[in-house]
């Protein structure tokens, strides 16, 4: 029997996504080992274990999938903050302000790599003026949901935020973001790079808030 083209259309979207996925895990992998300028399209490919030709099937420029790649990273981020949210309602442990951010934000942001890529998409931003408003939308998205869990956390684990959630949260993305990024120029170890974020998001969280 032979396929619908109903399901020859469905297999082919398939496979057009997870060619477009395999593309995005690549650029990932690239784009943090040597920089977005430096990163070829040619480099992309032969990463992904693809032709070019696969390449503009999928993207027409290395800088359309690479706003691609920034909504993706951000998606995933923001999937694993929730779950982790859910996490720590579910167990109702005590913790005190700063221990609840750490966990928070250890589990999306753990990885030298996202944080390589961060910063090269950032430095990007800077000079280009479409991924620039890709990037504020990212971020403004991040700061939003990030203080929607800080904001659930509170009324959970009873304390006063000084500002508002979305202050809040954006005062503490930008520690993680500053820190991780100084953490990774000073050459130190996973371990110690999580030990400085956590004690410096730790600390920021506890000064804005106080307990009910």
């Amino acid at each position: 029997m032979t396929d619908t083209p109903v399901a020859e259309a469905t297999g082919t979207s398939r496979r057009r996504e997870a060619t477009r996925q395999k593309l995005l895990d690549a650029a990932a992998l690239v784009f943090a080992e040597v920089g977005l300028d430096a990163a070829s399209v040619e480099a992309i490919c032969e990463r992904a274990g693809f032709t070019r030709g696969a390449f503009y099937s999928n993207f027409e420029t290395k800088d359309e999938l690479m706003l691609a790649l920034t909504e993706r990273v951000a998606g995933e981020k923001i999937d694993e903050v929730a779950e982790r949210v859910a996490q720590l309602q579910e167990r109702g442990e005590d913790l005190e302000p700063g221990a609840l951010v750490r966990q928070l934000l250890d589990v999306a942001f753990d990885k030298k790599q996202g944080i390589l890529l961060t910063s090269e998409i950032r430095t990007r931003a800077m000079r280009d003026q479409r991924l620039a408003e890709t990037y504020i939308a990212w971020q403004t998205g991040m700061v939003e949901r990030v203080g929607s869990f800080i904001e659930e956390l509170a009324l959970t684990y009873r304390f006063r935020l000084r500002l508002s959630p979305q202050e809040f949260a954006g005062l503490i993305l930008q520690t993680w973001e500053d820190t991780s990024a100084f953490a990774v120029m000073t050459g130190l170890s996973v371990p110690e790079m999580h030990q400085l974020v956590n004690e410096r998001t730790a600390r920021v969280a506890t000064a804005l808030v106080d307990p009910l």
